[in-house]
């Protein structure tokens, strides 16, 4: 008998193959290198290494150091053909910082190579931005590129500095397609003409539907919007919501509309959302008298999923709202007449945290023998109907022509 040593070498696959299958279709590294080409001898090119540092982030979203490391654990050289001594942190720095200047046109080519590749349906783009909360002083920046700055971050950490970035992606099926970076400081609705007009050339054609946020539906986006032939939908913001707009619509006239949402489709259908709409005309002006007037269809919804979600809620902060008015009620006199103004203010915090100031009725009065505050209160039931009859209502902002899109 003779006895052979082999040399047994464990490692990672994974998801691998399956990142560098998708890596090829879309010519990620050949994308990046016919626009940042590197010398010859290089042991790996910027697209390589660009690639592997994509399959890093997908299969160990961890912090970004010793991905040497990860590669010699990974089956990196025999999925990709790159050797781990490739990706030591000043290699990938020099691909980072090489890819920098023509990050735009990379994303807006590898995006047209998905819609080519995949036959993408860039009919309709979604579009939206978000914050990324960063630490650090970052004291020495480069000009040209977006900048940390303090704003009004998503995640509410209103004690760091942030970038935006925004994000476009197709109607069927959320494929992201293109990204851009934004200064932390940046009006989210100022970037709305800039996203249109680079998707327009990313997905070559004129005919697609922009469907944004709120933030979209300001006079300067949606006149440039119309100049460029570009049809969209968004919903309008409650403070652009003409005030009793809702609670003047007859439901019963609504029309109903056959459609059952995603997450309905496997309800029976007396579970399922129910959608009314009706519609009219809202105007819009420019800041200055020679700024035509835009003329836009308003399309008015009525969702029975919103309007139970809505009246629950209600409901929930009013109950707890009672609870705590009912032991002021009961605390008031307890305390000397000096606490008065102190009882006065607990009441309006309650209010204020439990969001029932608009119903809210409340008086505090001395009593006259022993000179200690008591304290009344009542919902206004008024003011609660006349908000429960909007409850359901949205309204949506659209330059469709009826004939392409019946509110039906």
């Amino acid at each position: 008998a003779e006895l052979v040593a082999v040399p047994v070498v464990a490692q990672g696959l994974g998801s691998l193959p399956v990142i560098a299958g998708f890596c090829r279709r879309l010519d990620i590294a050949g994308i990046i290198d016919r626009a940042c080409p590197i010398r010859e001898v290089a042991l790996a090119t910027h697209g390589e290494v660009v690639e592997a540092l994509i399959a890093n982030r997908l299969t160990s979203p961890t912090p970004l150091v010793r991905v040497a490391d990860w590669a010699r654990d990974w089956a990196v050289a025999a999925v990709f053909g790159m050797q781990a001594d490739a990706l030591g942190d000043d290699r990938l720095a020099r691909a980072l910082d090489a890819i920098a200047p023509r990050l735009e046109q990379i994303v807006g080519s590898v995006g047209a190579r998905a819609i080519s590749e995949f036959g993408l349906d860039v009919g309709r783009l979604h579009w939206d931005m978000t914050s990324i909360s960063l630490y650090g002083a970052y004291e020495d920046l480069e000009e040209d590129y977006p900048e940390p700055r303090w704003g009004h971050p998503k995640d509410r950490r209103v004690d760091l500095k942030q970038i935006q970035t925004g994000l476009a992606v197709t109607g069927d099926g959320g494929i992201p397609v293109w990204h851009r970076a934004y200064d932390g400081g940046a009006g989210e609705v100022a970037q709305v003409v800039g996203a249109m007009t680079a998707l327009k050339a990313m997905a070559g054609r004129r005919d697609f539907l922009l469907v944004g946020d709120s933030k979209l539906v300001s006079y300067p986006n949606l006149r440039a919007l119309e100049r460029a032939g570009v049809t969209f939908i968004a919903p309008l913001g409650a403070a652009r919501v003409p005030a009793g707009l809702f609670a003047g619509l007859d439901l019963a006239a609504a029309r109903p509309v056959d459609y059952i949402a995603a997450r309905d489709a496997g309800k029976p259908p007396e579970q399922r959302c129910r959608y009314r709409v009706s519609e009219d005309t809202m105007t819009m002006t420019g800041p200055r008298r020679a700024d035509p007037v835009l003329h836009l269809r308003r399309i008015l919804v009525h969702s029975s999923a919103n309007q139970s979600a809505a009246a629950h809620a209600r409901a929930l902060k009013l109950d707890k709202a009672r609870i705590e008015l009912d032991t002021l009620t009961r605390t008031a006199g307890n305390h000397p007449h000096p606490e008065a103004d102190a009882d006065t203010r607990r009441a309006d915090q309650i209010a204020t945290t439990r969001r029932v100031k608009a119903y809210l009725h409340a008086q505090i009065t001395t009593d006259p023998t022993t000179g200690a505050p008591t304290f009344a209160w009542h919902f206004d039931q008024q003011t609660i109907a006349a908000a429960a009859a909007t409850d359901g209502w949205y309204a949506l902002l659209s330059n469709l022509p009826p004939t392409d899109a019946a509110p039906g």
